[in-house]
């Protein structure tokens, strides 16, 4: 009947046609441009043919469909479009698709082979029946980016489902598998993957002899919510003030959804539908939406800038090898072997095993616990490491992460000793946080085989690896490295050498804006407070208890010499006073803050006046900063160094540099990243900005380049 580049309808026996989504040149279906035009294109072949009784939707791709194409909408976002009449028009096209597929004159059952996310769960949603595999998975995952679904899903989904649901599934974004699916409702039936045509089939077979009502079920997702005034007040007003309360006022699309499932309850379809519209074209305006789809599409690149060096590599990582035990070494470990890759744990005494094997037997001991790890599960993982005081063996690892003491003098004893005990073509990656790696190659007789590879700590949780190219690390060491990093779940981004890499680079400068601070009479509990509002999980001074004071103060050092023009230290900062007092921070309960254990065994921050005076004698009297002087004295520094990373080259581009900090150090992601912050309030603002707090010295400068934006009306993201 029909044949596209994305979508083909097929006449097959007893009067069903089949339409099959194949989107020529992609890996996945997804509703572009061409798929919507198609797919209105082949409704109204079916609206108008006479020998059709039934339609079954399936997919030729191992997804079923992914949803919008969000490169699409990219500029419908942050006020960038004709508001709302350009994101009507891109609506509207696949509403009425949707529209017409729902009232078709015979029945519809949809077969869901794989992922069928936002706008693709959509088109389930105005199927008549749905039959998922056991194996797929369902979402609406679009208030992750800062909007909701815009193709009936806050209609449908609530009159399918009940409200509830529709409110879990709306507000978490989460991915449902086929069994939560079910028993939620909001499919029909699951089988085995080889069994999904089949039973898609039959069901359509029943409704077309009428042994299944599917005229009942379209009355149904037409009609007004089975709710009364007192339920639909209890279920969305009680939903409004939880939600609110875990998405916090920095993310308004979770709310908002819950307001138009609310305000539709009472309306048919299509006027349903309209309030839906507005609510999306709304927060398409909004500064959140235009970062957090640009996250997304950042995200995106990395990944896809991975998977070409992972092809790149020369063999798989089958066998890896950490050195050096303890919190980290135990972290790495866990995260390989849970991910399937079998390693050695080597460290120099048994204590150092035995602190490493009890951090992954602690991590896995919580995911049985959570109910995310079955025990079996759990003992398979850890016959995965196997800790060792020896070499022995290591001729057979494809990867050795080093992962001592932070000491340039052990690093370089160490590697020397490890180089002999692998083979030629091993590859050898140090975890350090700070030093060169083009230095630590010296004491290696086959640099090209060496590289960086900084994780983050806790490594289970912090999804950034920064791959360091030295500058002898040959493609072949980064290409395996980024491949072992890909088999770990990490996000990898590849980062030249230089002093503290990306992250800590530009993270010194922004605990130098701290320092700063205190020197001039801030009170670190307001800064706290005032960054912690503009959207950092923690403030400085939290941050760099977790950190660790002694951390901090080698790091500083690290930094002070690679940049003595803008990261010396000229004076003795409270991150000085705190290390000298053995105020170390949460690792032994004293830092800026006392830390106390509570209820559920973790670390609580509580004021302590020993703090304070340990900081009046080398701090100025208490002033008071408003929070737009604190915020430009705080991120001024750590704009100005990020963007001298991406000018020098050590990262290779704004997306990258944003998504490192991010992933790396908990960026607020509803601003997108810094880049993507200082293009929404304009690079002449920022310069302005910058020069209000430059007396303070060079850290607080803008770049060259950064004036010429001002001057061009430039952005990072063109």
């Amino acid at each position: 009947m029909f044949n596209g580049s994305a979508i083909s309808v097929t006449m097959l026996e007893g009067g069903i046609a089949e339409m099959n989504f194949d989107l020529q040149g992609e890996s996945v279906n997804k509703f572009d441009s061409k798929t919507v035009a198609e797919l209105t294109e082949a409704l109204d072949l079916l609206d108008n043919a006479d020998d059709v009784k039934g339609l079954m939707i399936t997919s030729a791709k191992p997804v079923f469909i992914v949803g919008a194409d969000i490169t699409e909408f990219t500029p419908m976002f942050g006020g960038n479009s004709d508001g709302d009449n350009d994101v009507a028009k891109h609506l509207g096209k696949n509403n009425d698709n949707f529209n017409l597929l729902e009232t078709l004159d015979f029945p519809t059952c949809v077969a869901i082979n794989g992922y069928a996310m936002g706008g693709g769960l959509e088109l389930c949603l105005a199927c008549d029946f749905r039959i998922m595999s056991s194996v797929a998975k369902v979402g609406l995952p679009e208030t992750k980016l800062g909007i909701i679904p815009g193709w009936g899903g806050t209609v449908r989904l609530p009159r399918i489902a009940g409200a509830d649901t529709a409110i879990d599934w709306i507000c978490s974004g989460k991915e449902v598998r086929a069994d939560a699916a079910l028993k939620a409702g909001v499919v029909d039936g699951v089988v085995t993957p080889e069994d999904l045509r089949d039973a898609a089939l039959t069901v359509l077979q029943n409704a077309i002899d009428g042994k299944m009502d599917y005229e009942e079920r379209r009355d149904q997702k037409d009609e007004p919510l089975k709710l009364n005034e007192t339920e639909s007040m209890m279920v969305f007003e009680t939903s409004k003030a939880f939600v609110r309360g875990l998405s916090g006022p920095h993310y308004p699309a979770p709310v908002k959804a819950i307001e138009v499932m609310q305000h539709a309850a009472r309306k048919y379809r299509d006027d349903a539908l309209d309030l839906e519209q507005e609510a999306f074209a709304e927060l398409a305006e909004t500064p959140v939406a235009e970062s957090l789809v640009g996250l997304f599409l950042s995200d995106q690149l990395i990944g896809k800038k991975a998977k070409i060096w992972e092809k790149k590599a020369d063999k798989k990582v089958e066998r890896a090898a950490v050195l050096g035990a303890g919190i980290m070494g135990g972290g790495i470990a866990y995260q390989s072997a849970t991910k399937g890759t079998p390693i050695k744990m080597k460290d120099i005494n048994q204590e150092g095993l035995d602190l490493g094997i009890s951090e992954a037997n602690k991590l896995l001991t919580k995911a049985v616990k959570r109910k995310k790890m079955t025990v079996e599960k759990m003992g398979e993982n850890l016959a995965r490491i196997d800790p060792t005081l020896s070499y022995d063996n290591f001729d057979d690892v494809d990867v050795v992460v080093e992962a001592v003491v932070e000491n340039p003098k052990v690093k370089h004893a160490v590697l020397a000793e490890l180089e002999d005990k692998v083979t030629q073509d091993t590859i050898i990656a140090s975890n350090t946080s700070t030093i060169s790696i083009t230095y630590l190659a010296e004491a290696l007789k086959r640099p090209e085989n060496f590289c960086g590879m900084h994780f983050f700590n806790p490594v289970h949780r912090m999804p950034l690896v920064e791959v360091i190219r030295g500058e002898k690390s040959s493609d072949t060491a980064i290409a395996r490295t980024v491949a072992y990093a890909n088999a770990m779940g990490k996000k990898a981004i590849v980062v030249n050498d230089c002093p503290g890499f990306l992250v800590n680079r530009v993270l010194f400068p922004y605990f130098a804006g701290f320092m700063d601070l205190l020197r001039d009479g801030a009170d670190f509990q307001q800064v706290d407070k005032v960054m912690e509002k503009f959207g950092w999980p923690m403030g400085p001074a939290y941050l760099m208890d977790v950190v660790g004071m002694d951390t901090g103060h080698h790091g500083q050092a690290v930094m002070a010499d690679g940049f003595p023009d803008r990261m010396k230290g000229t004076y003795k900062t409270a991150g000085d006073a705190m290390y000298e007092a053995g105020r170390l921070g949460q690792k032994n309960g004293l830092g800026f803050y006392k830390y106390e254990v509570d209820k559920r065994g973790k670390p609580k921050k509580v004021v302590d006046n020993g703090a304070y005076e340990i900081l009046a004698p080398i701090t100025a009297d208490r002033k008071e900063f408003t929070p737009e002087e604190i915020i430009a004295r705080m991120m001024v520094p750590m704009a100005t160094e990020l963007a001298r990373c991406l000018e020098e080259g050590i990262v290779e581009s704004a997306a990258e540099a944003d998504m490192a900090l991010v992933y790396g150090v908990g960026f607020p992601p509803f601003r997108g990243g810094i880049f993507r912050w200082i293009d929404q309030m304009g690079a002449e603002q920022f310069v302005a900005m910058s020069d209000q707090v430059k007396e303070l010295g060079p850290l607080y400068n803008a770049t060259e380049t950064q004036r010429k934006m001002a001057a061009d009306g430039a952005k990072y993201y063109a």
